[in-house]
């Protein structure tokens, strides 16, 4: 079976590589300050510069030729120690001429007796030529003849010229790589610089949206998250008010049932402003809301309690808009009950009272009880730990609860939220 080849890459897939390195050369560019980016272009043009040194410097460089081929057509000098010798390109072929007959050698003339009585000229040796050509006679072969010594100093004068032409030549050559490597390191640099300076705005832009998505997710996760530990604190209100009060009408009616029937007046009051706190889940309501629900609560306490509670609320009617956390009062006020005048023999008074300071709402709960700490404490766990939490959670640092002893008995507690409007 015939292995599948792997597809080659096409123009598309190209581009996207091109693309996605683009994004991420881009990218990194553009998450550096500018402060960096220069000390990065000052070292890579350092770096460059020392590398162009080092690569196109001018130490000895030896260039390896290849040999090159000679055409057949081109002609032939060769040095020897008796001359110069050239053979000329060699002709094409062609047809072949006849040869012409050769011509009769003439005779020499005889040399012409000396006179009578003259003596013979002396013969004389001819000069020998500098330099004889040479004509070949089968060839075209051209030899020149020379002294050993002009041969061998004509043969290195041009394999010094050839060398001098070959040596300037590779120095042309490394003078063009390096003026090339330059410009390529330069125009890099301006490039990077051009992306950070034109894409960088849009990169950062980018970069600021996708930390804000993911800082309004990571805000929207915890506000799920507080909305359901409250939500949760909100359904740990302590109900033994309850079984305290079903129990006070249960012995009224056999008491005293206009008693009892008052106390269950009371009681379905109360319910009818707590259920639908429940049931709503908010995490902030009114303070009037809340007002109602602590006023039904606190006739159900002053019914068994009776003449040993005293109630002062002041809640003024154009705060009761103001928004609050649920159930918090309540809290407040359960605690004081159970903690400060419940406790007390004869009792004592409940003060509520409601103020706008410094753009803030302020709600004060005191008593004149015995304070905490007197007594042990038997509770649920709901107190002023879950209070602060929820305001925390609520209004970070500008939700507040404060705690300090009342005078000559007793315990204030303030809390103090954001003033505005519950919607």
């Amino acid at each position: 079976m015939e292995a599948r080849r792997p597809p080659e890459p096409t123009i598309a897939t190209v581009l996207a590589w091109l693309q996605r390195a683009f994004d991420g050369t881009a990218t990194w560019v553009t998450q550096l300050s500018w402060w960096k980016f220069f000390l990065f272009a000052a070292l890579a043009l350092i770096a460059a510069s020392i590398l162009q040194n080092e690569l196109f410097s001018g130490a000895d460089v030896v260039e390896v030729r290849p040999q090159r081929k000679r055409d057949k057509h081109e002609g032939n000098i060769i040095f020897d120690d008796g001359g110069i010798s050239y053979s000329p390109p060699k002709k094409r072929s062609a047809p072949p001429e006849p040869p012409e007959p050769p011509e009769a050698p003439h005779a020499p003339e005889p040399a012409a007796p000396p006179e009578h009585g003259a003596k013979p000229a002396p013969a004389t040796v001819p000069e020998t030529p500098p330099a004889l050509v040479v004509p070949g006679a089968a060839d075209g072969e051209v030899r020149v003849a020379l002294p050993p010594q002009i041969v061998e100093g004509l043969s290195s004068a041009i394999e010094a010229a050839v060398e001098n032409a070959a040596e300037e030549k590779v120095k042309v050559y490394h003078g063009q790589a390096s003026t090339w490597f330059k410009s390529f390191i330069s125009l890099l640099v301006l490039a990077l610089f051009a992306t950070k300076a034109l894409v960088g705005g849009k990169k950062r832009a980018e970069a600021e949206t996708q930390t804000a998505n993911a800082a309004a997710e990571r805000e929207s996760m915890q506000r799920q998250l507080s909305e359901a530990r409250m939500q949760m604190m909100q359904a740990q209100v302590e109900p033994h008010f309850l079984f305290n009060t079903l129990a006070s009408v249960e012995y009224l009616i056999e008491t005293d049932p206009p008693r009892a029937s008052a106390m269950q007046r009371s009681l379905i009051q109360y319910l009818r402003a707590v259920l639908p706190q429940m049931r709503d889940n908010a995490v902030v309501t009114n303070l009037g809301r809340e007002a109602d629900m602590v006023k039904a609560y606190l006739s159900l306490l002053k019914m068994r309690m009776e003449e040993r509670l005293r109630v002062d609320m002041q809640i003024p009617e154009g705060l009761r808009s103001a928004a609050f956390p649920p159930m918090m009062l309540q809290s407040m006020v359960e605690n004081a009950i159970k903690h400060g005048l419940e406790c007390k023999p004869e009792g004592g008074s409940l003060r509520i009272l409601a103020e706008v300071a410094h753009n803030k709402l302020r709600v004060i709960v005191s008593d004149d009880g015995v304070g905490f700490g007197v007594f042990p404490s038997d509770g649920t766990g709901l107190g002023l730990m879950t209070i602060r939490e929820r305001l925390k959670l609520l209004h970070g640092d500008l939700g507040q609860l404060h705690i300090a002893a009342n005078v000559p008995s007793g315990v204030i507690a303030t809390i103090e939220v954001p003033y505005h409007v519950s919607k």
